[in-house]
């Protein structure tokens, strides 16, 4: 039986507190089951904000939607961590990456390093949180995020939760610039994470970042700006890519249980800017799951 849909918010702009405490209410009204926070300068500063999240609400887990390895001491990470999963009732999922932006490394004056170099911190840094967490008896669920086969495999050993972004860094950018892998090449990798998978006692659970939403009868002209940047792409391969997210109520979540059919994604997360846009498919799928286990026998 697959796993139900869990949906999380990445919630990208900071606000004064009021302004943050109802924005954070309204992706619980909306039905979000995590808030998520990134790990970018300009943006919100994750753990301050996680705190601020779960004290507006009751039900919502609550993130890093990834933390840049590169920006941490495993030390003092392990103990923003147990404290902030203090704070929150335990309601603490932690995200972690490698980090891709080069130019913010070069602002905080931090090394940035080749991408061998990086996936080498990520281990460490998973290596001496697992210790010092649990030496703090402090479990919290990790969630990591990556593409290569390095981080793949890492994820495959170490995380609760297996993230794809379905894009890969330009090639020579510094600013962070993603472009969206074609469907074969995803399919690969998620391929590629199912073999270095095989021997886990327990599956993880399978995140995917949606890149757009848009729920509408003209998909031409809601992916229009998209096409003319990228000319090298048709309309039907942009409707192909497991990213986006575009056309009517129906064919979303019928391409999102395809997706979970096929591969197993059920935790899926959109950005800010898509909070409401995705709402309607938020509520038909969470209907859809809670119909299904009131199937089950002896769930009544």
């Amino acid at each position: 039986m697959p796993r139900p849909f869990r949906f999380g918010a990445s919630l990208l702009t900071s606000a004064p507190a009021a302004e943050w405490s109802a924005k954070c209410r309204r992706a619980e009204e909306l039905g979000y089951d995590v808030i998520l926070v990134p790990d970018h300068l300009g943006m919100v500063a994750p753990f301050p904000a996680l705190v601020a999240a779960a004290e507006a609400t009751e039900r919502p887990q609550v993130g890093t939607f990834v933390l840049n390895a590169g920006f941490w001491n495993p030390t003092l990470l392990a103990r923003e961590v147990t404290t902030t999963n203090d704070l929150t009732g335990g309601r603490l999922e932690l995200g972690l990456g490698t980090g891709y932006v080069q130019a913010e490394h070069d602002t905080a004056g931090l090394p940035f390093g080749s991408p061998g170099e990086r996936v080498d911190h990520v281990r460490r840094t998973v290596e001496e949180l697992e210790r010092l967490l649990d030496a703090a008896e402090c479990r919290v669920p990790l969630l990591l995020g990556g593409n290569g086969d390095r981080m793949l495999r890492l994820t495959a050993q170490h995380a609760d939760i297996a993230a794809f972004t379905g894009a890969r860094l330009v090639p020579g950018n510094t600013e962070g610039r993603l472009a969206p892998v074609d469907a074969a090449e995803f399919g690969q990798r998620v391929a590629r994470y199912r073999e270095f998978a095989a021997d886990r006692a327990e599956p993880a659970e399978l995140n995917l970042l949606i890149q757009l939403v848009a729920v509408t009868d003209d998909p031409a002209s809601a992916l229009r700006p998209l096409l003319d940047r990228r000319p090298d792409l048709t309309l039907e391969q942009v409707l192909d890519l497991p990213v986006m997210l575009v056309g009517t109520l129906d064919h979303i979540t019928a391409k999102l249980c395809a997706l979970r059919e096929r591969y197993g994604f059920s935790y899926l997360t959109v950005l800010e800017p898509y909070l409401e846009a995705f709402a309607p498919v938020v509520e038909e799928l969470s209907s859809r799951s809670i119909a299904s286990y009131s199937d089950v026998p002896g769930s009544a």
